[in-house]
């Protein structure tokens, strides 16, 4: 786990971030035809982020490699759907605190029952309970079976009778979903920093040493799984809304994969990595797809070339230059 981020990087995160922000007043200088496509597919890929966050937590810190991750993503879609009136809009201030309670709930029942193996145990557990998930969304008739469901109208967000966001406009979505953004990585940051992080991260190294000073592994472990876990129903919720559509794939394993995938390029353990990871994976996605419609062969050798010249990732390219640019005269 990466507590200190070198005075050079944080400097080089926040440029992108700006870059970022900025993106509606460039963005339509540079690609005007594409711009509005371009801005919801960033919108998509911060969610994306997000969610790789959440998995981050507990595979680079907590060092439990999850497959079934994408189970909570989904259900927080789904919590949504559900919720949501079928020709009206539901209130965001109701539906988002309930949907979330309800993938916490979730993810400390599976967290209780996953957390008491360890290893590939471990990770095959989570998978069994991920398809659980996918198979109940997908052969059940409570949210439209394996067709999804549509969510017609986004939520509002209103206060005494005044709509403060609109949903609806793209652009304010995207500085919503921007604002979740940063403000996730700030609480995953300053989770971490507190001393229960600090257990949770030597959990993820030596977990009996952290028993042998009098800590329960099991009781820090399981909090780490229902905040992820809560986290990805986050960015499910997001997601939903962005799209207006849930389907049972938002639960499947490959779901999980691939966003495994994105927390080990962008580096793990570091937080800023995945979101790194999320970006350059399916930005390299949408630019090879759209040279070639053999766009999987260069997507895995990049994936290939960065796994194995890059073992500790993206951020760990990052750390290390900028480790050599401040030891440097």
């Amino acid at each position: 786990m990466i507590t200190h981020i070198p005075k050079r990087l944080a400097i080089l995160l926040l440029v992108l971030l700006v870059v970022l922000a900025l993106f509606p007043l460039w963005g339509k200088l540079v690609f005007a035809a594409k711009f509005t496509f371009l801005m919801q597919k960033l919108t998509g890929i911060m969610i994306l982020a997000i969610l790789a966050m959440s998995l981050d937590l507990l595979v680079g810190v907590a060092g439990l490699v999850s497959l079934g991750h994408a189970a909570f993503f989904g259900l927080g879609g789904y919590m949504l759907a559900l919720m949501s009136p079928q020709y009206d809009a539901a209130n965001l201030w109701l539906v988002l605190p309930a949907g979330l309670a309800g993938v916490a709930a979730a993810a400390l029942v599976v967290g209780f029952l996953s957390i008491r193996t360890s290893g590939i145990y471990f990770i095959m557990v989570t998978l069994a309970f991920g398809q659980m998930g996918f198979y109940f969304f997908n052969d059940s008739k409570l949210a439209g079976g394996s067709d999804g469901a549509y969510i017609y109208v986004k939520p509002t967000v209103e206060a005494f009778g005044t709509t403060l966001v609109n949903l609806d406009d793209k652009l304010s979505f995207f500085y919503v979903t921007l604002g979740v953004l940063v403000g996730v990585y700030a609480l995953l940051r300053v989770l971490l920093a507190s001393p229960f992080g600090r257990v949770i991260s030597a959990i993820g190294v030596n977990e009996y040493r952290v028993q042998g000073l009098g800590f329960n592994p099991m009781a820090y472990k399981l909090v780490a799984f229902t905040i992820a876990g809560t986290i990805a129903g986050l960015a499910g919720f997001l997601a939903a809304t962005q799209y207006g559509f849930v389907n049972p794939a938002m639960l499947g394993w490959h779901q999980s994969g691939h966003v495994l995938v994105m927390v080990i390029l962008g580096g793990m353990g570091t937080l800023f990595g995945p979101v790194l990871g999320a970006f350059v994976l399916e930005l390299a996605h949408f630019a090879f797809e759209s040279l070639t419609e053999h766009w999987l062969l260069p997507m895995g050798v990049m994936v290939i070339a960065i796994v194995l010249l890059l073992p500790k990732g993206l951020a760990g390219l990052l750390l290390k230059w900028t480790d050599r640019k401040e030891d440097g005269p």
